[in-house]
């Protein structure tokens, strides 16, 4: 059988979760837009948000992937093997093939 934890059942205010992790309230709410895959806190009969003890890691690991180490939204999706829409950047090899990629050419000095 089975045990039942009641950690595990825990939900958790959007409020508690920051003062928990010092991730502002408003962070969190656009991690949850912006990683909507990885993070997605239940929804209480009132539509709010409770988080479960493992989403509550979850922001742990995007607090230290962005705050932390610096990772940028496509860095921390790479990192955490999650989809996107995020295409490569190709990056010219000089400014000339820069500016002949949008047409134009140096300005007269």
């Amino acid at each position: 059988m089975a045990q039942f934890n009641a950690l595990d059942k825990i939900g958790l205010s959007i409020d508690q979760v920051s003062q928990m992790t010092g991730v502002k309230k408003t962070t969190l709410r656009y991690w949850e837009k912006e990683f909507s895959e990885y993070l997605k806190p239940e929804r209480s009969d009132t539509k709010r948000r409770q988080y479960s003890l493992e989403e509550v890691e979850k922001v742990a690991v995007l607090k230290q992937l962005i705050e932390e180490e610096k990772y940028k939204s496509a860095g921390v999706r790479l990192k955490l093997g999650l989809g996107g829409s995020t295409a490569p950047l190709s990056v010219p090899a000089s400014p000339g093939a820069l500016m002949a990629s949008r047409g134009g050419a140096y300005p007269d000095g």
